[in-house]
């Protein structure tokens, strides 16, 4: 049995019935779009969103037609944002599969993913679900904000640590931290309570993004995507951050200039790798990431012992020890 379905265990029967919850949400008579969305629904990954989700819904209570609800919600918005970021990023492939632009070019595109949220809306009115609309269009809010501010920062270079947690927060954490609320929300817990899990659900994705920003530095990679990759989009992560604080100014300054200007260089890329491999960036983060799961165990023992939180702890320690 893998990490993942011992995970899923305390809900297996729920993320099965899920899935037919979560395709007709997304039915249409429009055959174009029927044609879309039964290509989404194939090339579907680990569904860890709507997992979170169920997971944090079974510890605060007892799971609902409102969960599923919250579930179908985050997973039409985060695969409609999806969809326009492949867009914007011109980027053709998604877990080794053609996107929906290189298929049917950017302007279905755009409208599959406009249909997408059109649909998350209209089913959060149609069951007067607005506390938890409210939870989802606020971490859509966040992701685009900080989409942007790291657009700003690509372009001029000039991240601190402490504006690059405010990018990994917003564009990461924050999904995963409205899932655990909008699951907490489901059952009906008290606002204290989803609040808490809000924080749970930032603390594991902040550590899930470090883990990412490590193995952009590792020399066998399994994520799928190349090695150096968020460098030579001028995207400077933690290692990167914490190597050019400790380097003396002249090495600063080339390696500012490497990636500034010779981002497309694998030789220059190199160097800069090489540079933050001996500077102990990787160690730094490694440690940040383990202080992040750290308060998410913590946070979590404050609830009730039960297979969902035994879950959610596995969680956790899934975040830090996977290799892909």
């Amino acid at each position: 049995m893998s990490a993942i379905d011992i995970i899923k265990a305390p809900v297996a029967t729920e993320m099965d019935q899920f899935e037919k919850t979560f395709r007709a949400s997304m039915k249409s008579d429009v055959s174009l779009l029927s044609i879309i969305t039964n290509y989404i629904l194939k090339r579907k990954g680990k569904q860890m969103r709507p997992l979170f989700v169920f997971l944090s819904a079974k510890l605060n209570g007892t799971i609902n037609k409102s969960t599923y609800n919250a579930a179908s919600l985050i997973e039409l918005m985060h695969t409609a944002t999806l969809i326009h970021d492949d867009v914007v990023d011109e980027a053709y492939e998604r877990r080794n599969m053609f996107s929906i632009n290189a298929l049917w070019k950017n302007k279905v595109a755009v409208l599959t993913g406009d249909y997408l949220l059109a649909r998350g809306l209209l089913l959060a009115v149609a069951d007067k679900e607005l506390e938890l609309l409210e939870i989802v269009s606020d971490a859509v809010k966040e992701m685009s904000e900080g989409e942007l501010l790291q657009i700003e920062k690509a372009n001029r270079l000039d991240i601190t640590e402490e504006i690059y947690f405010d990018i990994i927060r917003k564009k990461t954490a924050t999904l995963i931290a409205a899932c655990a609320g909008a699951g907490a929300k489901s059952v009906g817990a008290s606002s204290e309570v989803v609040a808490k899990m809000k924080l749970f659900g930032e603390y594991v994705g902040l550590a899930f993004q470090l883990k990412d920003d490590i193995f952009d530095f590792q020399k066998t990679n399994l994520t799928g995507k190349p090695t150096g990759n968020d460098l030579k989009e001028k995207k400077l992560t933690l290692p990167v951050i914490f190597a050019l604080r400790q380097a003396p100014e002249n090495e600063r300054r080339i390696m500012m200039n490497n990636i500034r200007d010779h981002n497309k260089n694998s030789g220059k890329i190199s160097v800069v790798m090489d540079f933050v491999n001996k500077s102990g960036g990787i160690e730094y983060t490694t440690q940040k990431m383990n202080d992040y799961c750290e308060k998410a165990r913590t946070l979590l023992m404050e609830f009730s012992d039960c297979e969902a939180r035994n879950s959610l702890l596995e969680f956790v320690n899934y975040t830090v020890s996977r290799n892909k």
